[in-house]
């Protein structure tokens, strides 16, 4: 077991352009197949003369952990991240200077980690096998830097040595399993091999670190008898042990989101996801804790534990890239608090290095759809600009020349699959993400760089449709798990062909805005988008879903969006005040309610604890947001099996209507990044109370309001210019705090 991270080192991140200065060291592999086992490289050299500086660069194909003298040189985890590895492979730059004297020894562990995956035949497992039988290897450069002016370079060579490690197995999907036993004879000679260099670029991503720790709430025995620990939340993350034992004895673990009906531990949704841990113990007191991969859960199961088990036992930790939290919400309604702070919970765990779609089964993947739907939300919740901004160059980096866009990015199927056809709302996270980034933090340079990546996939779907210009033909996720579904089916009722045409229209809108912001000529995406708007109303005077209604009206496409919201306040009563919308619709369902005079209605969909809500998960004990508004369902029964998980943060995009609409914290979108505010908050009386504030480039803003017998008082805060607005009346702020009242007839 390698130490913590020592005090006084730290890591540098190098985070623009490729590198270019001529990369020397070669990449090195074992000399055998070692199949699951993960490998390790060592290297020892000696340092005789005070040294001024030590700089380790590396990257791994897979995820390393190195050390130097039995510390680890960084507190990240799965470095070197996940990126578009055909195109841009990520290398880490430390500051090792504090660690060396005398004679030194730096060893890598390396797992399987993203890159040579069974995420890479996801569906499929006999596509393409070779690319999870990628070399297992690792490149550095240790610069030696001696206070007499000289200065030596040590590299990955034939002089490193290569070999079995403790870690008899690490799958990303599969686990981990750690032999403290395990001593091997001195290991053989590394061999070289022709690995990647074009696509080294230094660290843009924030790093993954170990955040939260996590003691076990509960120790109990379930009806079948098996022993399980509740930690109390659903995280994503690693596990770490901490026992006494004899050498031999075995710590056996397995994972789990929640239980059954009957209060057994439940797997079956993880799927072929196996999430095995297990630990050989030597003899003595011992703490191990996972290395090179990671699990999505909230229970575990003890298969095997040598002595008694107590809370201590076990500890849960969060994993999750590097974010400063920047939005908080609060409300007088427990429920409602809790909601929140499952939105936090499954954006942390569904944010470790890209925004993948859930942390636990056999899937994991960087869905553009979630993050489309949810971006906006996250970029309030925490400071997401470098990340999302690292993920973005992947999106670019994998768009096909003819501007395609996969459904998921890095675009692992670009290499397992045919490519098929774009979908609507999911592909369309090449113009939404960006936008959303730049109007949180008003980053120019980002959005010019990913100004062409927008254009090309809007002029993808100009090709590709069947029927320009609207867009209609090829595969489509549609209204992805509407509740409005036809029997037997994934999609809800919304037809396919309005919700692409109405995703091409905003997409298009998006260009011409970014092209606007950044004094590029757009005349022809303006042409286009009467064409397209044009279009859409003559092939679709009328709406048949709340879906279609909510985005007839909030893309402005209807000749009177609000009509449209009328049709839409209808049909939510009529369907008895319930939500019957998908991935596509409940994204916005709330914001056309609000904006268009429906408050009370909206506040009432928001606040509903029955199925199907946001609160019903609350009710049946959720600590994050579920993919299915009934993956467990009133009787107690799941929903489905094979497509059913816990932490889904998609809806979690609700989090943006409490900031935006509730509390009314708005950004004016010509002023992007919060240069200057809009607070315009909708209250309702069936709360007591509300508040909510995000940490903005310019200083915190934020907005409280609580229910007086005559209105409301409003409490607002804002480092910039602001309009205030409620109702009908409008002013203007400075900078400052202010308490206003606002009468209401009751």
């Amino acid at each position: 077991m390698l130490p913590s991270f020592v005090q006084g080192c730290g890591i540098v991140y190098e985070t623009k352009g490729v590198i270019r200065m001529r990369w020397q060291a070669k990449w090195i592999m074992p000399a055998t197949d070692l199949g699951s086992r993960a490998p390790a490289f060592e290297k020892t050299f000696r340092v005789d003369k005070p040294l001024e500086n030590a700089t380790l660069r590396m990257t791994g194909l897979g995820v390393y952990e190195a050390a130097i003298n039995g510390v680890r040189v960084s507190e990240d985890v799965l470095a070197p991240g996940w990126t578009a590895y055909m195109k841009r492979l990520q290398v880490q730059t430390y500051d090792v200077t504090c660690m060396l004297s005398g004679e030194n020894v730096l060893r890598v562990l390396l797992g399987k980690g993203w890159y040579r995956s069974p995420l890479l035949t996801w569906q499929d497992g006999t596509i393409q096998k070779e690319l999870m039988q990628r070399p297992a290897g690792i490149t550095a450069e240790l610069t030696l830097t001696y206070r007499d002016g000289t200065s030596e370079t040590i590299i990955t060579d034939e002089s490193w040595r290569a070999g079995e490690s403790e870690i008899r197995f690490s799958e990303l999907y599969d686990g981990e399993e750690y032999d403290a036993t395990f001593l091997p004879a001195q290991l053989p000679a590394a061999v070289v091999f022709d690995g990647p260099t074009h696509t080294l670029i230094p660290q843009e991503g924030v790093p993954v670190r170990e955040q939260e720790h996590i003691r076990a709430a509960r120790i109990f025995t379930t009806p079948k008898g098996e022993t399980v620990i509740d930690f109390g939340q659903e995280l994503t993350g690693f596990l770490q042990v901490e026992l006494d034992a004899r050498e031999g004895e075995a710590v056996d673990v397995s994972f789990a989101e929640v239980l059954d009906q009957e209060g057994n531990f439940y797997t079956e949704n993880y799927r072929s996801a196996k999430c095995r841990y297990r630990y050989i113990c030597r003899t003595g007191p011992q703490v191990y804790k996972t290395r090179l991969t990671y699990y999505g859960f909230r229970y575990i199961r003890v298969n095997s534990f040598p002595g008694e088990i107590t809370p201590d036992s076990f500890t849960g930790i969060a994993v999750h890239s590097l974010m400063r939290r920047t939005g908080h919400i609060r409300t007088s309604d427990p429920m409602l608090n809790r909601l929140v702070s499952n939105i936090i919970w499954g954006q942390k765990g569904n944010f470790v290095d890209v925004p993948t779609d859930c942390p636990q089964r056999d899937e994991r993947l960087g869905w553009m759809g979630d993050i489309q739907v949810f971006a906006r939300a996250a970029c309030m919740n925490f400071d997401v600009e470098q990340f999302l901004g690292k993920w973005l160059n992947d999106l670019a980096a994998d768009q096909h020349e003819d501007g395609y866009v996969g459904s998921v990015i890095p675009d692992v199927w670009t290499h397992v699959h045919d490519r098929g056809n774009a979908a609507a709302a999911w592909g369309d996270a090449a113009t939404i993400v960006p936008w959303e980034v730049y109007r949180a933090y008003g980053s120019l340079e980002m959005l010019r760089r990913q100004f062409p990546s927008m254009k090309k996939w809007v002029d993808y779907i100009g090709s590709a449709t069947e029927n320009f210009p609207l867009w209609t033909g090829g595969w489509q996720w549609a209204d992805w798990l509407g509740l409005d579904a036809p029997a037997g089916s994934y999609k809800g009722s919304s037809r396919e062909s309005f919700i692409a045409t109405a995703f091409y229209a905003r997409s298009t809108e998006l260009v011409i805005r970014a092209g606007h912001a950044l004094g590029e000529d757009v005349t022809a995406y303006e042409a286009l988008y009467g064409q397209i708007v044009s279009a859409f109303r003559k092939a679709f005077p009328e709406y048949t879903t709340q879906t279609e209604c909510v985005l007839a009206a909030h893309f402005r496409l209807a000749e009177d969006p609000q009509h449209a919201a009328d049709l839409l306040a209808a049909r939510v009563r009529a369907d008895g005040v319930q939500l019957r919308t998908g991935f596509v619709g409940t994204p916005y369902i709330l914001h056309v309610l609000s904006e268009y005079g429906y408050a009370d209605l909206a506040w009432e969909l928001l606040l509903r604890r029955d199925y199907p809500s946001w609160l019903y998960p609350v009710g049946k004990g959720a600590t994050t947001v579920w993919e299915h508004w009934d993956g467990i369902m009133p009787d107690g029964r799941f929903w489905s099996r094979d497509m059913n998980s816990f932490n889904h943060y998609a809806y979690g995009s609700v989090a943006d209507w409490l900031y935006g609409a509730a509390a009314g914290i708005q950004v004016c979108e010509d002023k992007p990044g919060y240069e200057r505010i809009r607070i315009a908050p909708q209250p309702t009386r069936r709360l007591d109370w509300l508040e909510a504030s995000v940490e903005t480039r310019y200083g915190l803003v934020s907005s409280r309001w609580v229910k007086e017998p005559d209105g409301f008082r409003l409490e607002i805060t804002t480092p910039v210019e602001t309009e205030i607005i409620l109702g009908a009346e409008r002013r203007t702020a400075a900078p400052g705090s202010y308490i206003l009242h606002w009468p209401q007839k009751m």
